[in-house]
């Protein structure tokens, strides 16, 4: 009676993992894209955060280092690849 069955259920035991590693790879890819994306598209005045949750303004801006006005006169300089997000998108 069931018979059938066994060899479907061993495919999808076996063909489970292989989905959800592609569909990390792929939402991985696509997350990566974006950051890319807002990395390239930084300008001079553009409000953001860090990875590690600093927020500031660019003041001036390179190939590899960003400078950031943090408030009170403080600049610090970062990597360029440390910047998250534009501030804006902080919900």
């Amino acid at each position: 009676m069931f018979s059938g069955s066994g060899g479907i259920g061993y495919l999808l035991i076996l063909l489970l993992p292989f989905a959800l590693l592609i569909f990390i790879v792929i939402s991985q890819r696509r997350r990566s894209q974006q950051v890319q994306a807002l990395q390239s598209s930084l300008n001079v005045g553009d409000q953001v955060v860090t990875t590690s949750g600093l927020y500031g303004t660019i003041v001036a801006l390179d190939d590899n280092v960003v400078t950031l006005d943090t408030g009170a006169g403080s600049t610090l300089r970062y990597d360029r690849r440390a910047i998250g997000m534009r501030s804006t998108e902080v919900v």
